[in-house]
């Protein structure tokens, strides 16, 4: 029997780790590290929060994420996508856990937001998956430009870029957190009463923010993003849209 542990560490700081997420990393038979071509910065994070946290010797190994294809529609390529990083996931236990055991697998943020590791640990029968929560990097937005996620009373909308990008700003909402906004979905917004607060690499040495007017904000965000990506070789960042109202 494998044990999945699936562990949300935030954005990269050790710090960031709750206690049971520490006890459960010492605790494992095995650390799975996923390795993207274009961001083996990542890989190497998650090594080191092991390496700040860990007590004693657990046999970490680095894997290949395959690659989402660009063709066909965009859920059944998601579909596709996952169901090759199940496969990755099964043949890298089997190869080092053959026996059975304790795996644990590092998730940004945490497993319940715009992730999709729980659907890919589903499509993995006979193992027992649980979940390590963590911190989310909407808390880590809104802890570094101290300001309330919601507004008075108020409702707050998530979404991401594709969507914003696809069908603009959503019906009702006076407040918006866009994730996994790979091209700044807010520049097709009309600018004038909006307001954002935008945050990269949060947590991290390099994190970068800005807020302001959208129309003063946005101009700047666009230029230091391409700048940061362009140094990097990739980009994790998300911002709060909230009408001035508000």
């Amino acid at each position: 029997m494998i044990s999945l542990k699936l562990i949300g560490i935030g954005t990269g700081d050790p710090a960031h780790l709750t206690g049971e997420a520490v006890r459960v990393l010492n605790a494992a038979d095995l650390i799975l590290l996923p390795r993207k071509d274009n961001a083996a910065e990542l890989a190497d994070l998650r090594r080191r929060v092991c390496d700040a946290v860990l007590t004693r010797d657990v046999p970490m190994v680095a894997f290949d994420m395959p690659v989402r294809s660009g063709a066909g529609g965009y859920l059944q390529a998601v579909r596709d996508w996952h169901d090759a990083i199940a496969v990755a996931w099964r043949s890298t236990i089997d190869a080092h856990l053959p026996d059975g055991g304790t795996v644990a697998l590092l998730v940004w943020g945490d497993p319940s937001l715009y992730d999709s590791t729980l659907r890919i640990a589903a499509r993995l029968p006979g193992m027992d998956v649980s979940v390590v929560p963590g911190i989310t990097s909407i808390q880590l937005l809104t802890a570094a430009h101290a300001i309330p996620l919601n507004p008075l009373a108020g409702a707050v909308l998530i979404t991401t870029g594709r969507l914003l990008r696809a069908h603009g700003w959503p019906a009702g909402a006076d407040t918006i957190v866009v994730m996994l906004d790979g091209g700044c979905a807010f520049e097709m917004l009309e600018p004038g009463g909006l307001h954002i607060w935008w945050g990269a690499y949060l947590g991290m040495p390099q994190q970068a923010l800005d807020h302001g007017p959208l129309a003063e904000a946005g101009p700047r965000i666009l230029a230091t993003r391409a700048d940061l990506r362009a140094r990097h070789g990739w980009i994790m960042d998300v911002y709060l849209l909230r009408k001035d109202s508000q």
